[in-house]
């Protein structure tokens, strides 16, 4: 089983969309564990880790996005997995940096 772990940032209308939650929930059903936050010049940051193929089933959804956002551009950054999560996160704060 190949773990990946792949960073993406969303532009677009993807703050205030429920854009975080719509992507806990699909990563969380398809064994996807890291985070998601806005950033503070309005894109979306996440960092996904788990089997490949969910992983990119989760880029794949990120592309689209819940059904009130508009999603422009998504940039992916290939890491190195670490297996350091358990979970899915939301988290509050961002940076760009």
């Amino acid at each position: 089983m190949s773990i990946v772990r792949r960073k993406v940032i969303v532009s677009g209308r993807v703050q205030g969309v429920a854009f975080r939650y719509y992507t806990r929930d699909v990563a969380l059903s398809k064994g996807v564990y890291g985070w998601v936050r806005n950033l503070p010049d309005g894109r979306v940051e996440a960092t996904f880790e788990g089997k490949q193929e969910d992983v990119d089933s989760v880029v794949t959804w990120c592309r689209k996005g819940p059904p009130a956002s508009h999603v422009e551009k998504v940039h992916i950054q290939e890491e190195r997995a670490t297996g350091e999560f358990e979970d899915f996160e939301i988290r509050f704060t961002g940076s760009l940096f």
